[in-house]
């Protein structure tokens, strides 16, 4: 589908458009992924109950699973660091009307690409780019189980904590939590989206 909507895109038959949606549990292996993120083999990993898929986009090994927001925005870009700094900012801005206090650390450098509380890791982003149409996008924690994050080495990072609103001890309402973002996200690239919520 992000594909199809790539093209679309390109060919200017669709304006900016993001994909909002929960994953089934799955690990996405991005392009820079080392073999010792996944520790365990694929079979263990299958008895959890989840999946194993290689993705085309920018970043490492990461969890998606239900109760986590992911948005896939397909949007026209002329500086991918720009975007993925207004990603964050939307994100951090979505966690401030939760009342949570993130920050985005792009600046520090790729590995720590994301929304952050203090040293614990909230909301990541993985990109392709493709003729300056972006595909992939950003997972947001709100409600989701951390545990599967604990089997991986998450983002490459093998030191990071991992939380969400509800782990911050926050009521986390994913439909609340993907309005604020949307709102943030248009705002901060200064356009109407069009947005499918797909479920």
């Amino acid at each position: 589908m992000q594909h199809d909507l790539r093209e679309q895109r390109r060919a200017d038959a669709i304006p900016d458009t993001v994909l909002s949606l929960e994953h089934p549990p799955v690990y996405t292996r991005g392009r820079r992924s080392q073999p010792g993120e996944l520790p365990m083999d694929a079979g263990w990993y299958a008895d959890r109950g989840i999946e194993i898929v290689d993705v085309d986009r920018g970043g490492k090994v990461t969890y998606h699973g239900p109760g986590q927001l992911v948005l896939y925005p397909v949007c026209r870009v002329t500086d991918v660091k720009s975007f993925v700094c207004s990603l964050e900012r939307a994100m951090v801005k979505a966690l401030e009307a939760e009342s949570i206090e993130a920050r985005g650390r792009s600046r520090e450098g790729i590995e720590h690409t994301g929304a952050w509380v203090e040293d614990r890791k909230i909301g990541s982003i993985g990109l392709h780019v493709s003729h300056g149409i972006t595909t992939h996008g950003l997972s947001l924690n709100v409600d989701c189980d951390l545990e599967p994050f604990s089997w991986i080495v998450p983002c490459g990072l093998p030191d990071a904590q991992m939380t969400s609103i509800a782990a911050e001890g926050h009521d986390a309402d994913l439909g609340r939590v993907r309005a604020a973002l949307l709102d943030a996200l248009a705002a901060e690239l200064g356009a109407s989206l069009d947005v499918r919520v797909l479920t």
